[in-house]
């Protein structure tokens, strides 16, 4: 038995020293992958412009946020009905598609910064347009989650999918129905004062933007 004990110790060891080395190896891995990245990025930042995959990123984004206020108002107008229930679903599926997609952009923009141009130096402005992109996170991932937490409350209506797989539903069903009416306004009223915040944010961003690059002659539009 003390034979037995001392060779599975071994093992366990043996086992755990492999674990170590792949974990190393691993970390070793990233750790090259993300230095190739951020080389890579480099070539477009030092010129104080922005990588291609963070060009990619901002103006999909634009695109589907402007889809997706659009859509809003216009399925908010439409007749109660099947096909009310339709746009429903396809703008909560854009809206899940919208979180995956601000996951990766805040995982790229972790692993390669934005570019430092003229913008940066302006003391107070400088501060503000940063707590704008932060805004704008919590609009991206505020409004897709209120919104997947209403469509959960709502009961056994149609499953929602993203790129043809199912997209589970939050496990607010074994609740008793009055919590699940509780998760749907409060959820509803999230979702509203986003909306309004986004809408504020978007001239804004715009607004400050152009009077940047027209009127100090700021380069924050390069790339």
């Amino acid at each position: 038995p003390a034979d037995v004990d001392r060779g599975r110790s071994d093992l366990s060891r043996r086992r755990a020293q492999a674990g170590r080395q792949l974990a190393h190896r691993a970390t070793a891995d990233g750790d090259r992958m993300i230095a190739a990245i951020r080389e890579w990025a480099a070539r477009h930042t030092a010129d104080r412009g922005i990588a291609p995959i963070g060009v990619a990123f901002h103006w999909i984004m634009a695109a589907l946020l402007s889809f997706q206020l659009y859509w809003g108002w216009y399925m908010s107008r439409m007749p109660v009905g099947g096909d009310k229930l339709d746009a429903y679903k396809l703008h909560s599926e854009l809206g899940l598609g919208m979180l995956v997609l601000a996951t990766l952009r805040f995982l790229w923009r972790t692993i390669v910064p934005g570019p430092i141009n003229d913008a940066d130096k302006l003391g107070w402005q400088t501060k503000l347009a940063y707590l704008t992109p932060a805004l704008f996170y919590i609009c991206f991932f505020g409004l897709p989650l209120s919104g997947w937490a209403m469509w959960s409350a709502l009961g056994d209506g149609p499953r929602l999918d993203l790129l043809g797989a199912a997209w589970p539903q939050l496990p607010v069903h074994d609740i008793p129905v009055v919590a699940q009416w509780t998760i749907l306004g409060w959820a509803d009223g999230i979702h509203t004062l986003l909306i309004l915040l986004l809408v504020a944010l978007i001239p804004m961003h715009i607004g400050a933007a152009l009077k940047h690059h027209f009127w100090n002659r700021h380069d924050v539009l390069i790339g």
